[in-house]
């Protein structure tokens, strides 16, 4: 009978922190995209859709990025692109610290896999309410080369999050 008590505790544990977790009421849109065999080809773009009704409110935008042991980098170049509903638009080219000088991966995360929050936009308020479109593909290179590595390897996941500023 102590047993099966013990056994109840931890399950009630285990279910209220993840009940914690999961209600974060900050997010107000996160999306991920999961790349096949942790491979983010050149020029694949990839696209986030979400609604904006208020404008008034400043938001923090964010880059998310999964990547494992096979990321070989220190560093992430990505070509973005933010696309209003009145069809005006924000290109930016942005480059990410990925690894410390050590070259210790930066991020959260146990094992080979490290999530990384980047900052795309802060305290953003969005002048019009409809829907909007984020694109984001990599621009990395060799140095030396003009041309986009055709696969970067060791990104898993991409993701796009919005979040209230407090």
């Amino acid at each position: 009978m102590e047993k099966v008590l013990k056994k109840n505790r931890n399950l009630f544990f285990l279910i209220a922190v993840l009940f914690f977790v999961s209600c974060n009421d900050k997010i107000t849109f996160t999306a991920y995209e999961s790349l096949p065999n942790g491979n983010w080809e050149a020029h694949k773009n990839i696209s986030f859709e979400f609604d904006i009704k208020d404008t008034i409110s400043p938001k923090n935008l964010f880059i998310n990025i999964r990547n494992n042991n096979e990321y070989a980098y220190s560093n992430l170049y990505v070509i973005t692109a933010l696309n209003f509903p009145n069809g005006d638009k924000i290109i930016d080219t942005l480059q990410y610290e990925m690894a410390d000088n050590a070259g210790n991966y930066l991020g959260k995360g146990f094992a080979d896999i490290k999530e990384n929050k980047l900052f795309y936009k802060e305290e953003k308020v969005f002048p019009k309410s409809g829907k909007y479109i984020f694109n984001i593909q990599h621009a990395m290179r060799k140095n030396g080369e003009v041309k986009a590595m055709p696969i970067l390897e060791g990104v898993q996941d991409v993701g796009f999050s919005i979040e209230k500023v407090e």
